[in-house]
């Protein structure tokens, strides 16, 4: 921690759990005021402390089914966006009378992917954010459900249309990253994450914190409710997208919304004595947390224990801007195969030469986002790894290939790429007549993934626990639930 730097706290709200702690009951879809204006007030502090706060919060179609007095969900995309459309406002109007009580100012953002496929917006968007937080003002977000595309979901008995950004974790995460916010709290019914369900075995042991999230191996088995798309996998999608790009993520409790100011202050504490040394005193509200000027109900007397939460640690190199955009913001439209060369020049900051391309799949033109995929000598490249992006390890020598390693934008389109892979850029002229660049894509437009992280001086596990290991890892559940690369999910 760096002086008296305030913080940018990123909270998203759970608006359909399946227990107490959902702020819309998922039965009578009225939102449940009392827990929503905790929310508020907790905000409304933080704010006065100095602190930027953006609040990610689904609900709008929930809001629409009370209002229209129906008591399911449609399963035809028109319908779902009209309702959309008609709960968005009513759902704005609540949280404008509960924040005005407290004479806060609020403002709503509502995003697609296509807002942030484009860099353009993408940066609109980012200048939209600072702006409104240098005025004081705390952003509301949420998918513009009315607009955004649908996503089928094929059953044994028929085609479900679902809108989906991937869900509201994941677009929490990208807004996280967007704003380059120190701590993303993901607000749910449970107090932090079990090596096995809680509800089933009252034995469960908790998780308190999480150096790498590829590495994790807990019960993931919430699924999230009738009206949620969400559950416990995407939380841990939105985990690895917000700590990749540097930013501390934390699950915990919504119906104990105070529970906020003292996780962060108890973060900042332990950054302050890790930077001092293990001889420094504990900090009290008198140090220069940027939190401990909070108001007496948030203050406490010391470096206490923290509420039950779980923390998942940011990257030390994180991606940044371009490269996070380019990785989670735009969606692939066809993947080049690449050899291992290839892949270690591009690890060594070259760029993407024809050379090393074997192979090119689906359809796309100049400028437009592909998968990089690693592939062995002589393997078939007839298809993509599903989650790849997610599970696998680097190209090595031991690695099970292929695998994608990243994305990268084109200079040449799908059809101009098949015709002069394997050659050397001095021949791209004579094949196809014209040659716009050496580079498939130069490195400035190449994203890698990173696979994993160095083990470091970490804060310890305030309670000592083990992460227990489990017959079936997060990646391996979050794949096999979710099909498509992490990646697809922003």
């Amino acid at each position: 921690m760096k002086g008296n730097r305030h913080l940018t706290i990123v909270i998203k709200l759970d608006l359909f759990d399946t227990g107490s702690s959902s702020i819309v009951d998922e039965t009578t879809h009225e939102p449940k005021v009392s827990i929503l204006g905790l929310i508020v007030e907790t905000a409304v502090k933080l704010h006065k402390d100095g602190h930027r706060v953006i609040i990610v919060s689904s609900g709008a179609i929930a809001v629409g089914l009370q209002r229209m007095d129906m008591k399911k969900k449609p399963k035809r995309l028109p319908p779902i966006q009209a309702l959309a459309a008609i709960g968005q406002c009513r759902l704005m109007k609540v949280y404008d009378d509960l924040f005005g009580l407290l004479r806060q100012p609020i403002a709503q953002i509502l995003l697609t992917r296509n807002d942030i496929a484009d860099r353009t917006q993408y940066q609109n968007a980012q200048n939209t954010f600072a702006e409104l937080l240098s005025m004081g003002v705390i952003p509301i977000v949420n998918e513009n459900d009315t607009i955004a595309v649908s996503q089928f979901r094929r059953t044994r008995a028929q085609n479900i249309q679902e809108i989906r950004f991937g869900d509201n974790d994941t677009l929490s995460a990208i807004t996280a990253a967007m704003v380059q916010a120190d701590y993303l709290f993901l607000m749910t019914d449970v107090d932090c994450l079990y090596d096995k369900n809680p509800r089933a075995h009252p034995d469960a042991i908790p998780i308190e914190v999480v150096e790498d999230v590829s590495t994790l191996e807990a019960d993931v088995s919430s699924t999230g409710s009738s009206l949620g798309t969400g559950g416990m996998a995407t939380k841990l999608i939105a985990a690895r997208l917000a700590t990749s790009a540097g930013v501390t993520t934390v699950i915990a409790r919504s119906s104990n919304p105070g529970n906020i100011a003292n996780v962060v202050r108890y973060c900042q504490s332990l950054k302050k004595i890790s930077l001092q040394g293990p001889s420094s005193q504990p900090l009290t509200p008198a140090d220069d947390d940027p939190l401990s000027k909070s108001t007496s109900s948030l203050q406490p007397d010391g470096l206490v224990q923290p509420p039950l939460h779980t923390r998942f640690l940011p990257d030390p190199e994180p991606i940044r801007d371009r490269s996070f955009w380019l990785l989670h913001g735009l969606a692939a439209h066809g993947t080049i195969f690449i050899d291992e060369g290839a892949h270690r020049a591009l690890v060594s900051k070259a760029g993407l030469l024809p050379v090393g391309i074997v192979d090119v799949e689906g359809h796309f033109a100049q400028q437009e986002a592909v998968r990089l995929v690693v592939v062995a000598a002589g393997h078939s490249t007839t298809s993509t790894p599903s989650n790849s992006l997610a599970t696998r390890t680097p190209a090595s020598t031991d690695a099970k290939l292929p695998i994608e390693v990243g994305r990268a934008l084109v200079n040449y389109s799908a059809a101009e790429i098949a015709r002069i892979k394997g050659l050397q850029s001095t021949q791209i002229e004579a094949v196809l007549g014209y040659a716009h660049s050496d580079y498939v894509a130069p490195r400035d437009n190449v994203s890698l993934v990173k696979y994993g992280r160095e083990k470091g001086n970490r804060p310890a596990t305030p309670s000592g626990t083990s992460i227990m290991p489990r017959t079936a890892s997060v990646e391996e559940v979050v794949g096999a639930r979710y099909p498509g690369t992490l990646a697809d999910f922003a």
